[in-house]
């Protein structure tokens, strides 16, 4: 484990710093930065030792968005998206496609939101039939992280015949019929490659399903969810943590010309600082303790897996906005390394189940309600 985290942050450090402002700039694809992560063996890090991949679970890849996220909130996400549909792959996909993902050759994500159900994914509107031996596939999905670059997508859909909310299938990029539509040009986040995906009539095999028919919701939740909320929290801690190393070089290398004095004399500028270091750091605990009780089979999980989310990603805008409260007007100049971070913080929020959501849906476990 220790090996692959040191390599993770070689990566980071290395090839993720250097491009992360121009994929950022360019609201580009990180090219550069997936190479590194394929050579460096860690995407195949949640992969089964039996089909050559690391074997390593949720905390490991939490991690290794982090480190990432330190650098560049659109190759950490572009990543964790990818060990969320690999976690369904490995579940419920064929041998095949297992070892192509452990070898760093398949890039795979996640196609559940889409224009008609919006941030409720779990209830798909979009449809699967069987025509001609073949399962056909109509939908609008909204927001499909890496929409151009992924090698497949782990798709949603409404059940063939069965009851339950959704079937999900496995869908490669390549199939007839899929169209990507526009490009990314958002706040944040804007090298996550994130656009609209529509299947009119595409064709896939039966055999592409990943699970029973109707049983989406419970892959979703079983599945997805754990590793998406905690990896979600994962790279908001990583721009906390780059936000806080930045403000702090800031701070310490600016003087007053007049006075000669730094800022970091300023009792509000530690203070600040300080608000800030704690905050990170309570949210790197709570991701922690989260991918503990996972890994662990805690009675807490279910309940972790929904605070992490929510909490970090409340206290990720706090202190990016404290960064570019201490760094001033500073801030605004991208070399500080601060604005892009807090661009990218807004992402986590809004992203399904939004923080909104998860507030009402840990309110329904302290009650004892069913969440869905």
């Amino acid at each position: 484990m220790s090996d692959l985290l040191a390599r993770a942050a070689e990566v980071a450090q290395g090839v993720v710093a250097k491009y992360a402002p121009s994929v950022d700039a360019e609201a580009r694809f990180p090219v550069e930065s997936l190479q590194a992560l394929r050579e460096a063996g860690l995407l195949g890090l949640i992969s089964a030792t039996e089909v050559g991949g690391a074997g390593q679970g949720p905390g490991a890849a939490a991690r290794v968005v982090e480190l990432l996220g330190r650098e560049c909130g659109s190759t950490a996400m572009i990543t964790c998206m990818h060990y969320c549909g690999t976690a369904v792959v490995e579940k419920h996909g064929p041998e095949a496609v297992r070892r192509e993902i452990a070898a760093g050759r398949h890039l795979t994500t996640l196609a559940f939101s889409e224009a008609g159900s919006r941030s409720q994914f779990w209830a798909p509107v979009g449809s699967a039939e069987r025509r001609d031996g073949e399962i056909a596939l109509n939908a609008h999905k909204s927001w499909v992280t890496t929409a151009r670059n992924a090698d497949s997508y782990v798709w949603s859909s409404r059940p063939l015949e069965a009851e339950g909310a959704s079937t999900l299938w496995l869908v490669p990029r390549e199939t007839a019929g899929l169209r990507r539509t526009g490009t990314f040009e958002g706040l944040g986040l804007r090298g996550n490659d994130s656009i609209p995906v529509v299947a009119e009539d595409a064709r896939i095999p039966e055999a592409n399903r990943l699970g029973a028919d109707g049983a989406g919701l419970t892959v979703m939740l079983q599945d997805v969810l754990p590793i998406f909320n905690l990896c979600v929290g994962a790279v908001n801690v990583g721009l906390m943590e780059g936000a806080v190393t930045k403000t702090v070089e800031h701070v310490a290398g600016t003087r007053s010309e007049h006075s000669g004095s730094s800022l970091a004399e300023l009792p509000t500028v530690r203070a600040y600082l300080a608000r800030m270091r704690i905050a990170t750091d309570q949210a790197r605990l709570l991701v922690e303790d989260t991918a503990a009780a996972l890994e662990g089979g805690r009675a807490d999980a279910v309940l972790r897996v929904l605070e992490c989310k929510a909490a970090v990603g409340e206290s990720a805008t706090a202190v990016l906005d404290l960064a570019m409260r201490v760094c001033g007007g500073q801030a605004f100049r991208k070399e500080v390394g601060v604005e892009r971070r807090f661009r990218d913080g807004r992402a986590g929020t809004v992203m399904a189940p939004t923080t909104d959501q998860l507030y009402d849906f840990i309110g329904k476990a302290l009650c004892g309600l069913e969440l869905f």
